[in-house]
């Protein structure tokens, strides 16, 4: 790298003529030195103020080329999966709030999932949900899914509580063997979802064998052995009610 200590001395040769070439050089590489300094101290104070402010979700990121998965009233392009899928469907619990924008789950119509009946390879699927808060009531319990099969017998969830949660767990394949179940901890110290009553917002990334959970600013789990290379995304019905906003979708080419 180029000594600025040398400014002067550059500067003093390059009032003479003899000094002139050789000056022209050295302050080309002065000029060079002082971009790379400038760029990285740029460099540096950009990741300061990414530490320091809250971090942004994909889709907040870059809102361009995101489709809307939000469902009108008869729910078309999705399709409820019984859990198991061995089991009955209770009484129909999703509907969709038009005014509000909002897909409803009542939590009283039994265990299942909400399936997006389209096929996907790698993407990203960014939901924003909250629990409607019931005095003294606990446990709250719902999740989201992506790389599921359609009848739900391979499931990848994102579990999600009452300020808990934030993990990853779920049913996937192996060649040439049974499917396995995996269990995955929270990769963040501190609580990441929201209390119920709350808003949260979470983005699932599938990328190749990597599925990423990303919880309001910050990755809090990541499963680097998923055995789907494609799959149906979802949310989840567990008994309690819970609202979803923002479906969006962004697929990875």
């Amino acid at each position: 790298m180029f000594n600025l200590n040398l400014i002067p001395d550059v500067l003093a040769r390059f009032s003479h003529p003899a000094g002139r070439r050789q000056s022209v050089c050295s302050l080309a590489r002065l000029l060079l030195a002082v971009l790379v300094l400038a760029g990285v101290s740029s460099l540096r104070s950009q990741a300061a103020e990414a530490e320091e402010a809250p971090g942004k979700s994909a889709w907040e990121t870059n809102p361009e080329g995101w489709t809307d998965l939000m469902p009108g009233t008869d729910l078309k392009g999705w399709a409820r999966v019984p859990i198991p899928p061995t089991a009955k469907l209770g009484r129909a619990q999703w509907h969709v709030d038009t005014e509000r924008k909002v897909l409803i789950c009542d939590g009283d119509g039994g265990h299942d999932m909400l399936l997006w009946e389209q096929v996907l390879g790698d993407a990203i699927f960014h939901f924003e949900f909250r629990y409607t808060r019931v005095e003294g009531m606990k446990g709250y319990n719902s999740g989201a899914y992506i790389r599921n099969s359609p009848n739900g017998s391979i499931w990848h969830q994102a579990q999600f509580g009452d300020a808990d949660g934030g993990f990853l767990f779920g049913v996937t394949p192996v060649p040439n063997a049974k499917p396995r179940f995996f269990i995955l901890k929270n990769e963040v110290k501190e609580g990441r979802i929201k209390p119920a009553g709350e808003w949260n917002t979470l983005e699932l990334t599938a990328r190749g064998p990597t599925l990423t959970l990303w919880v309001n600013g910050a990755v809090t789990c990541r499963f680097d052995a998923c055995g789907a290379d494609q799959g149906q995304i979802g949310v989840e019905a567990e008994g309690y009610r819970i609202e979803f906003r923002n479906l969006k979708l962004k697929e990875l080419r």
